[in-house]
C-alpha cells in the first residue's frame, strides 16, 4: 500500500536520504519546507508543503498517513531556537499529527535523550529532545523513536547494531538512519519502540 508522508527536515542530510528511500519502496513523500528552504536537492517527485515548525498551520498534517519529525535547529542556533524547533516544534507537530488522524509518527532523536536531567555541553539539547520524545510516547499515535549515535556522511553499511548493544561511543551513517526511519515509517516493525541505533 502506498503511503502519503510527511516529512519535516526533508532538506536535510539525512531527510534527503530519507524522501529517496520512501520514493524507491514506492511511497509518496510530502516535505514540509519553510518559504527560505532551499528545495533543489530534493528529489522529482517530492511534493511540497509550506510550513515553519515555530509556526506550523493546523492543516498541516491533513492527508497524511504518517508523519517523520528528522528536523533539527542546527548546532549553530542557540538555547531559544533549539526549544522552539527540536522541543516545541516537535510536540506541536505530534499534536497536529494525532489531531488529522495520522496513523504513525516517526521521532528522529539522539543518543542520551532517553534521560530526564542529561549534564553536559549539550545538556539543553539532550532535555529539549527528552521533552518532545516523552510528549509523542504519552499522546497516544502510534509512535517509533530512533536515537542515533554521532552521525556521519559514510555510506550505506550492511548492519546496524539497535538497542542495549549499542557503543555510544559509536557512528551512525545518515544513509543508515534515513533507511531505518523510512523503515519505521512503512512497516510497524518499531512501533512502541524507543531504539538506540548505531552503524555496523
Amino acid at each position: 500500500m502506498t503511503l502519503n508522508i510527511l516529512v519535516a527536515g526533508a532538506t536535510g542530510k539525512t531527510g534527503l536520504h530519507l524522501v529517496q528511500d520512501l520514493i524507491e519502496s514506492g511511497h509518496k513523500p510530502t516535505a514540509l519546507v519553510r518559504e527560505s528552504s532551499d528545495t533543489g536537492d530534493l528529489p522529482q517527485g517530492v511534493a511540497l508543503r509550506r510550513g515553519d515548525l515555530t509556526d506550523l498551520n493546523p492543516d498541516v498534517c491533513d492527508g497524511m498517513d504518517a508523519v517523520v519529525f528528522a528536523a533539527g535547529s542546527g548546532g549553530s542556533t542557540g538555547p531559544e531556537m533549539t526549544d522552539k524547533v527540536d522541543r516545541d516544534g516537535a510536540k506541536r507537530l505530534v499534536d497536529l499529527a494525532k489531531g488529522a488522524g495520522v496513523g504513525r509518527f516517526v521521532m528522529l532523536s539522539t543518543i542520551g535523550a532517553d534521560q530526564s536531567d542529561p549534564q553536559g555541553d549539550i545538556a539543553h539539547y539532550l532535555k529539549a529532545k527528552h521533552e518532545a520524545d516523552e510528549h509523542l510516547k504519552q499522546s497516544g499515535l502510534t509512535y517509533a523513536i530512533l536515537r542515533p549515535v554521532a552521525l556521519s556522511d559514510d555510506g550505506r553499511s550492511d548492519d546496524v547494531i539497535l538497542g542495549e548493544d549499542v557503543d555510544k561511543s559509536g557512528k551512525a551513517a545518515r544513509a543508515d538512519v534515513a533507511a531505518l526511519l523510512a523503515e519505521a515509517a512503512t512497516s510497524g516493525r518499531f512501533d512502541g519502540k524507543a531504539l538506540d541505533m548505531q552503524s555496523a
